[in-house]
């Protein structure tokens, strides 16, 4: 197995363009686990911790853009009044070693169906950056993202440089569910991001379907009837909402979760998540 070590962007650019079946690693929380215990042998390993300008987040014309090598805890530490959504998802990550050395563009990398900056990214109308050496940049929406079970829409030849998601304008949360409150990949995760200068919401399930993905036919009833300037929320709309939400899942039975478990769960989280969201944008807007 080769082992390829590019100092700058161009470099590693170039190295995936000359060997495209080089597996790119950065904090090597998921591609470590899969070559330790025999699942995948790339050809090559394509290491980009000397690309220092991955490790490099601000703000460009209103939206934050989060380099691919920015670790969880710089995300929680730095960005958690900027993407609260993606930051409380990245509390739930492993563990503090874990969260130091494992970084977003490794998630959407992986493209795991139980990644857990998933749901977020999508609720909030993520757009990932992606370039390769012969056709440049590539700006990918999040809901586009993924294809499969760790398929992705990324060619052969691309490399992931960064996120783009815009500052939150209201509130966002995350919920999730394992078969322990630490260091557990998700039975099945939830995203909710209110967008009220819009008058809309955004959603993200993750771990219940072959990809992680929206349910567009909750975040369209709420487009439709939630009152936002109601004291409260409508029980009967809060329930059709987790009902929906829960529809928008396809999972299946595997030794962390049945199915039927995966789908109540998402109900539940779902209407846990908008309810603490719409108590927070009620706080905000009292004040």
């Amino acid at each position: 197995m080769d082992f390829l070590r590019p100092t700058t962007w161009e470099e590693a650019l170039a190295v995936k363009a000359d060997q495209p079946e080089a597996v790119p690693i950065q904090g090597g929380t998921d591609v470590m686990v899969e070559i330790n215990f025999d699942v995948r042998r790339p050809v090559a390993l394509l290491d980009l911790n000397r690309v220092a300008e991955l490790r490099e987040w601000d703000l460009v014309a209103g939206v934050c853009r989060v380099g691919a090598g920015v670790p969880y805890t710089a995300v929680i530490e730095d960005l958690g009044g900027t993407l609260p959504g993606l930051a409380q998802a990245s509390r739930t990550v492993g563990s503090p070693q874990i969260r130091n050395r494992g970084t977003v563009g490794g998630n959407l990398g992986a493209a795991s169906p139980a990644g857990d900056s998933h749901p977020p990214l999508l609720a909030a109308d993520a757009v990932i950056e992606v370039e390769s050496r012969e056709r440049g940049v590539r700006m990918i929406p999040a809901a586009a993202f993924y294809l499969g079970v760790k398929r992705s829409a990324l060619e052969p030849d691309e490399l992931i440089k960064a996120v783009h998601v815009k500052p939150a304008t209201g509130p966002q949360y995350f919920s999730k569910v394992g078969t322990r409150n630490a260091m557990v990949i998700a039975v099945c995760s939830f995203a909710v991001a209110l967008h009220p200068e819009e008058r809309r919401v955004g959603t993200g399930i993750g771990s219940a379907a072959p990809t992680p993905r929206r349910a567009l036919e909750a975040e369209d009833l709420l487009a439709r009837e939630l009152d936002w300037d109601a004291p409260d929320l409508d029980p009967a709309l809060l329930k059709r909402f987790g009902l929906l939400c829960a529809g928008a899942a396809a999972p299946i039975d595997d030794v962390r979760g049945t199915a039927e478990y995966r789908v109540h769960a998402i109900d539940v989280m779902a209407r846990r998540t908008l309810t603490w969201a719409w108590n927070d944008y009620l706080g905000r807007r009292a004040a």
